[in-house]
């Protein structure tokens, strides 16, 4: 499939805008023709003083055509400008909507490939560091290169010699550019990978800043960014370094035209090839030749910057989306999930091994494992968070991928242990489990985790600003709100990826009980650390290296399975020596019935 052009995406991405884009090249030339008029006003004006005319009149007429041609190329200039404002930040708008909208569409692997500072800095930094190129090159460019082209050619016209002249000292400034061209070869690449290091080493010092004081690892936590940092200029100051004296170079000998014109033009006129008149009119127009020039290639490298840019938002723009159909064409009968032969990589290792596993409704379901084993890469795959590589998943009978998107998570309340709030209410990150819940609503789900008491402890209660990522609440505040969205959502599958782990006993407890209630009849997936919280489930899956290696009851799996037995033990000795109490898990076949 062919790539498409940077300009391309850009009138992709400016949709109904972009005719204004045509509007602001043709404003440009008008600005061109207004910018072209004065100069032959001045050879005209200069050829009359030398044949001895001395109509004032004359003069005064043509000083005021210029001076209304000049009033002309800033209106049209300006009306130019505006309109690729407008088109530019309508692309720019359109670029961050569409990556926002494609993270949500591209399985979470895909997302998480790259680091959450890489994404921040190409949405955020990298998009609006666009603007200016995107705005300014249209109009000036394209006046730019298109002015001194005109006059080019009316010299030529006059004298093919004279005007071939001109390009004395922009070859001598061309080879100076080529120069630096090669010497700069991939620095840009470098610039912006040490950049993006320098970005994610920053978001991580910020991001655990915690740690690093709690462990006393300022200094080298502080020398890795300050390293990071340090790389990220050197890499610019050893570019210009490369490229400091040919640029300069180019810069002094492009502008000087003249270096050709006026030897050339003395000769042409010495020897009567050329007249006076017509050799001080190509030294005027010569004199405004290559500075334009010299203008629109000062652009390049803010192309080729845009261009790169461009490359990493349609990178993932042009990711494979989860593909899910649009509207329901089969309904699910019930919410039994059944797995088969399902396999899945990540980065190209394999972390699931052909996982067959049914889930029934209405059913506790524990997945236990040592830490990676793949329990939380199953139930994201449940969660159709990704997608499995070979197998599949079914809901109701129906496979999964068959299920629009949003049908299909409406039927899950998925709780991690690290999920997340937003910098807005209480009251509102619970709301997001269900669009359009009433105050009432949001409080009874409160209530029904055990959060309401410590909610109503809060400055504003339901309408506290939670700050950004729940930075105001403690951790098991966090969590247990998370769980109230959840349950709010009411979906018929419920999703536990160790949900309690930051609850203390005592909510822990009435988390739990809460729980029970409202799991009745639905489908209750756990991902447990604690073997205690699972021993009445209906239903325990032991994953091992991405393989099921025994399921069953608890009693069962302590018979027949060595791992199990293992785990067992070692958990109940590490409660003996915390003096921990055994809580039951939450919905269990005991919990379920009696609640």
């Amino acid at each position: 499939m062919k790539k498409r052009s940077t300009f391309s995406w850009v009138l992709h991405f400016a949709g109904r805008k972009k005719i204004y884009y045509v509007g602001s090249v043709v404003l440009a030339i008008m600005g061109v023709a207004m910018s072209f008029i004065p100069y032959l006003l001045i050879a005209d004006i200069v050829r009359h003083l030398l044949s001895g005319d001395t109509d004032a009149r004359y003069y005064l007429m043509r000083v005021f055509i210029m001076a209304v041609c000049w009033t002309l190329r800033v209106a049209f200039h300006s009306l130019s400008t505006t309109l690729s404002h407008v088109a530019t930040f309508n692309v720019l708008g359109s670029i961050r909507q569409q990556l926002c909208k494609k993270l949500s569409t591209i399985p979470l692997g895909s997302v998480l490939d790259d680091n959450s500072g890489t994404y921040k800095n190409i949405i955020v930094e990298r998009v609006d560091s666009m603007e200016t190129t995107l705005a300014h090159v249209v109009p000036e460019f394209t006046a730019n290169i298109l002015l001194p082209t005109i006059m080019f050619v009316y010299m030529l016209v006059i004298d093919f010699r004279i005007g071939l002249s001109n390009l004395i000292s922009a070859v001598i400034g061309i080879i100076f550019v080529a120069v630096m061209m090669t010497k700069s070869q991939g620095e840009y690449e470098v610039t912006v990978q040490k950049t993006k290091y320098l970005n994610d080493t920053a978001v991580e010092y910020i991001n655990g800043i915690e740690v690093i004081k709690a462990f006393g690892k300022t200094g080298s936590s502080y020398e890795k960014f300050v390293l990071a940092a340090r790389d990220g200029a050197d890499c610019f100051i050893n570019w210009m370094r490369k490229c400091i004296w040919w640029q300069a170079g180019s810069l002094a000998f492009m502008p000087a035209t003249f270096l050709g014109v006026l030897p050339v033009g003395l000769i042409l006129v010495q020897k009567g090839q050329l007249s006076p008149q017509e050799f001080i009119t190509c030294v005027i127009l010569s004199a405004g030749l290559i500075t334009p020039l010299v203008v629109a290639f000062s652009y390049m490298d803010d192309i080729m910057k845009m261009k790169t840019i461009f490359g990493e938002a349609t990178e993932i723009i042009e990711r494979k989306d989860m593909v899910r159909p649009k509207e329901l064409v089969k309904t699910p009968s019930g919410f039994d999930i059944v797995l088969k032969d399902v396999k899945f990589s990540y980065k190209d290792k394999e972390v699931l091994h052909g996982i067959n596993m049914e889930i029934k409704k209405g059913q506790v379901n524990a997945f236990v494992g040592p830490s990676g084993s793949g329990k939380s890469t199953i139930a994201r795959l449940i969660d159709s968070l990704w997608d499995v590589d070979e197998g599949s998943i079914s809901f109701g009978g129906v496979d999964i991928r068959d299920l629009p998107l949003e049908y299909y998570t409406d039927q899950i309340a998925y709780v991690a242990q690290d999920n997340y709030l937003f910098d807005m209410s209480v009251k509102e990150n619970i709301r997001l489990g269900k669009a359009g819940a009433t105050d009432d609503e949001v409080i009874n789900a409160a209530k029904a985790c055990g959060c309401h008491d410590f909610i109503m402890g809060l400055e504003n209660g339901y309408d506290t600003i939670v700050g950004g990522a729940g930075g105001h609440l403690s951790g098991g505040e966090r969590q247990r709100i998370c769980i109230a969205r959840a349950m709010l959502k009411n979906a018929p599958v419920i999703i536990l990826d160790e949900a309690t782990a930051y609850t203390d006993p005592e909510n822990e407890a009435l988390v739990q009980s809460s729980v029970a209630k409202l799991v009745q009849g639905k489908t209750l997936i756990v991902i447990a650390h604690r073997l205690s919280t699972i021993v009445d489930a209906d239903n325990i899956y032991l994953i091992n290296d991405g393989n099921i290696e025994a399921s069953g009851t608890h009693e069962s799996l302590l018979k027949n399975s060595i791992l199990y037995k293992k785990m067992w033990d070692a958990h109940t000795m590490a409660k003996d020596e915390d003096d921990t109490s055994v809580v039951s898990m939450p919905g269990s076949r005991k919990e379920a019935v009696n609640a």
